[in-house]
């Protein structure tokens, strides 16, 4: 009997090692492997480097934007375009890993798997392989523009197609070069930069959106049925012991929502986030996803929603005008002028169109879809209206562009910097048959966005629709 006893003890043991085993076998599969794969100390990211050329990386019109060169026996990787597409690409080095494109499309560049390819290169190995080529959605003119638009100025600028969700541009500053010469012999600096040249500020830089918030609070007001608001805007309003003003202080009268839009009125639209309620407003952030971690193809920033179930009404018009604890990115903001565009529907958004192997076999394809309805048809036409009249005749004027119908939205953000406010611009056009939608940023810029940013996304237009 005592023996019986210490032998059931001793099963006992093995099955609950046995299960320990597997639960962590299953949660390593399930939910570690694709980052443990992609991981820069994952030695077998390297392994095929030895033997595969690394595949060239295109815009969408043919031009190179990264490919590698066989050198003594190995291959050096060269972006022609130095630092101007650091925080979309990426770089590859065995000294410093991969990132962004090059990371998340380590096995295409290196996908080497057709007969015909296994026939071409020898069955021995002898030759040095060729990965597949990959075909972004970036466009490289418009690339070019965008940072000849911001001279020099640090912040980002986003274009999104509406109806696909193709990224025609997604241009940070500052940057580095990601060569591998230049990064070994700049690395400490970079590191120890204020400037943070290694931040993507188009997809991880968390900013509050100013007055572009007021894009997701007036179809929020509309599809609460508040879409006939009006107040009495005399320059400032105080509420709850806090005075909220307009640019300048400026009073505009008798305000609608469709005129407090156009003139980008705090004091209409502080109020209308007191009417709303937080329930309201979260969902207004929720619904465009401005809080929200994008699904994409490189790494993305979330602010997440900030605020408790209850908010006081300083709060509440602080949210009201894109102010207080609400952040977002400028890829986020790019996705809501596009949803705007798109008749409320917001498409996911993609970097690469196509993998394609040396023997122009095809290994991959994107295939547009649908992220999330953000708004109904007919509210996201009344905002485009909004939108239109801010260009038109509002603090937008500086996009108009002759014979084109661009929509857009001016937002200054505050922040920690007194006097240093941030300026934004979002935009889209053609309004009835929308190709592009931008998101402009220009960090501690002191000026408007009407003043600083609507003119580089006017360029960022003129330039994709010409």
């Amino acid at each position: 009997m005592k023996y019986n006893r210490k032998i059931v003890s001793v099963l006992v043991i093995m099955c609950v090692l046995f299960l320990s085993i597997f639960l962590y076998l299953t949660y390593f599969s399930l939910f570690r492997a694709d980052k443990i794969k992609t991981s820069n100390y994952n030695r077998r990211l390297w392994e095929r480097e030895d033997s595969v050329l690394r595949g060239t990386i295109y815009d969408r019109h043919g031009t190179v934007l990264a490919k590698s060169e066989a050198v003594d026996g190995g291959q050096k990787r060269i972006y022609p375009y130095g630092s101007l597409y650091a925080h979309v690409i990426g770089y590859n080095t065995r000294s410093y890993g991969k990132t962004n494109l090059e990371l998340a499309y380590n096995d295409y560049l290196l996908k080497t798997e057709t007969i015909a390819e296994i026939i071409q290169y020898g069955m021995d190995g002898s030759q040095l392989k060729k990965g597949c080529d990959l075909v972004t959605t970036l466009d490289h003119e418009l690339t070019e523009t965008a940072k000849a638009s911001m001279k020099g100025r640090s912040g980002a600028v986003v274009a999104v197609a509406p109806k696909t969700g193709e990224v025609l541009c997604l241009f940070s500053n500052p940057s580095f070069d990601p060569n591998e010469a230049a990064l070994t012999a700049n690395w400490s600096d970079l590191t120890m930069d204020e400037n943070s040249p290694f931040l993507a500020r188009a997809t991880r830089g968390l900013y509050p959106p100013g007055s572009t918030f007021k894009i997701a609070v007036a179809a929020e007001a509309i599809e609460s049925g508040l879409g006939g608001y009006t107040v009495e805007d005399e320059g400032s309003v105080r509420i709850d012991g806090r005075d909220f003003r307009n640019s300048g202080g400026k009073a505009y009268g008798e305000l609608t929502l469709a005129r407090g839009f156009k003139l980008s009125s705090n004091v209409l639209f502080s109020q209308l986030g007191v009417e709303l309620g937080s329930s309201r407003l979260k969902n207004a952030a929720e619904r465009f996803l401005i809080t929200e971690k994008i699904d994409f193809d490189i790494d993305t920033s979330s602010a997440g929603w900030a605020y408790g179930s209850s908010m006081g009404k300083t709060e509440l018009a602080s949210v009201g005008i894109g102010q207080g604890k609400l952040m977002t990115t400028p890829l986020n903001m790019a996705l809501v002028a596009a949803a705007i565009a798109n008749d409320g529907v917001m498409m996911k958004p993609y970097l690469v169109k196509s993998a394609v192997s040396s023997n122009g076999i095809s290994a991959y394809n994107a295939v547009p879809e649908a992220l999330t309805t953000v708004v109904p048809r007919d509210t996201a036409r009344k905002v485009a209206d909004f939108m239109l009249d801010c260009v038109e005749s509002g603090t937008g004027v500086n996009a108009r562009i002759r014979g084109v119908e661009v929509c857009g939205k001016t937002g200054t953000a505050q922040n920690e910097r007194e006097g240093k406010d941030h300026a934004w611009f979002v935009a889209f056009a053609p309004k009835d048959d929308p190709e592009i939608a931008v998101a402009v940023l220009q960090e501690y810029s002191g000026g408007s966005g009407g003043s600083s940013c609507a003119p580089v996304a006017r360029d960022i237009i003129a330039q994709w629709l010409d």
